[in-house]
């Protein structure tokens, strides 16, 4: 397969800073290098309530042309659920478990090797719950998204989500597994229903099941948003579209936590951002074989076929021999040979058998909903509204904050509007807005206050 895919990025951050990652940094620039291609960002924040973060997530970027034709990139988010830490631990195993199995499985498809690997991450997950009662019950939500010559697959359990930003428009490609969309798909709409009952997720039972979506094609300048609840809770969908749309992703990504600590941060919140900037990860450019399903089953079922045949061939020699069949002993030892060597060449050599996936098909049912992006007068209004009472909120909190450095931003992003330049006018009220709550939680964290700011 080439040379395996290493993780960028492992984070559980149980800190308030906003913690970026780039591939650049990570990886061997004397191998193939995915930064003329991929913009991709993670960002995980404890939020404006919480003590810990129970978030973690992980990005695998292929290093070589090899790894990346036969398993792609892999990025995934998951949200821990638990007392006495057991939150922190279940998603850390979530996304170290899925990520190394995902890759172990080589031998199977992607989309089986990436349910193969859920299915046996949240046995683990399970089992170190009932090896501990500090630990009893104790799960996490799991969204893994894997970038392939194919397409764009989705492995999903729990309320985490996966969209795709297209264009002016941004898609939902996960089902969530909340009471609320079970109830709305059953026809009970109920406003009373709350929002943060999950009827899925990894961990809590010996077996779970994961929904495949995809392969979803792939286009230059798709973007796409993995993210814990912290995030969505807080945010609509077409407010997310209209940031990914008009923000370069380092940009986005922190406004995006920014905007929801501002609304109260009630929880984690985590996010990972991968922007398809360049040719060789669309899908019509890579003009890939079609992923077929079933046949690393079929090579292994023949190969313990030869294998046992071998092994009856080895056992009948000596028996033959002590008959003083000699010829016959001797054959049968030969074919014992012959078999193995068999046994280890059959599955390079033979035509895999399995079904296919058509030009156009895939798993699963997504995407689950949609949202049109506004014009991006809109976010500059919004963006403006908050730079103005954001300095009074943090007045009426008694903060003392030197705004000087808030202040220039924001009359560099009044020059460029004035210019007609509304992008770098965005760009530089959210610096504004980034640069004066950097200092309004340095101020939280010297007064070990947890208040929110509200807007």
């Amino acid at each position: 397969m080439g040379t395996a895919g290493t993780p960028l990025t492992t984070n559980r951050a149980p800190h308030r800073e906003i913690d970026h990652h780039y591939p650049s940094v990570h990886m061997d620039q004397r191998e193939f290098n995915w930064n003329d291609d991929l913009r991709c960002v993670a960002v995980t924040d404890i939020g404006m309530r919480r003590t810990n973060n129970q978030d973690s997530y992980t990005v695998v970027l292929s290093e070589a042309v090899e790894s990346w034709q036969g398993r792609g990139h892999l990025l995934m988010v998951a949200d821990g659920m638990g007392a006495h830490a057991a939150g922190e631990l279940a998603s850390k195993i979530a996304v170290d478990g899925v990520a190394h199995r995902y890759l172990k499985f080589a031998d199977q498809s992607p989309p089986e090797a990436l349910q193969k690997a859920v299915v046996e991450t949240n046995a683990e997950i399970h089992q170190r719950g009932q090896a501990n009662s500090d630990f009893r019950n104790m799960g996490t939500t799991g969204s893994s998204l894997v970038l392939l010559p194919q397409g764009a697959l989705v492995a999903h359990v729990g309320d985490s989500r996966i969209y795709r930003l297209r264009g002016n428009r941004i898609e939902q490609l996960t089902r969530d597994h909340s009471l609320v969309w079970e109830l709305r798909e059953l026809g009970q709409v109920s406003e009373t229903a709350p929002k943060n009952v999950i009827t899925r997720s990894l961990g809590p039972n010996a077996h779970v099941e994961a929904d495949l979506e995809g392969p979803f094609p792939i286009e230059l300048g798709d973007t796409f948003l993995l993210c814990s609840d912290g995030l969505t809770g807080k945010i609509e969908d077409d407010e997310l579209a209209a940031i990914l749309a008009n923000l370069p992703p380092d940009e986005a990504a922190t406004l995006l936590v920014n905007l929801a600590n501002l609304r109260g941060g009630p929880d984690n919140i985590t996010l990972i951002l991968a922007k398809v900037v360049g040719p060789r990860l669309v899908t019509s450019a890579a003009d890939p074989a079609p992923i077929t399903l079933g046949a690393g089953k079929a090579t292994k079922d023949i190969s313990l076929f030869i294998w046992a045949a071998a092994a009856v061939c080895l056992l009948a020699a000596p028996v033959m021999m002590l008959a003083k069949n000699v010829v016959a002993g001797l054959f049968a030892l030969a074919a014992a040979v012959l078999f193995s060597l068999a046994a280890l060449l059959v599955p390079k050599l033979v035509r895999k058998r399995g079904v296919a996936l058509r030009v156009g098909q895939q798993l699963g049912r997504g995407p689950y909903t949609h949202a049109d992006c506004p014009p991006g007068e809109q976010l500059g209004e919004l963006l403006t509204r908050i730079a103005r009472d954001l300095p009074k909120s943090v007045a009426q909190q008694g903060y003392e904050i030197d705004l000087v450095e808030f202040e220039s931003l924001c009359q560099a992003a009044d020059e460029a509007h004035a210019k007609g330049d509304l992008q770098r006018s965005m760009i530089r009220r959210a610096r504004a807005i980034r640069v004066l709550m950097v200092a309004v939680r340095r101020e939280q964290k010297k007064r070990a206050s947890d208040s929110a700011i509200e807007l």
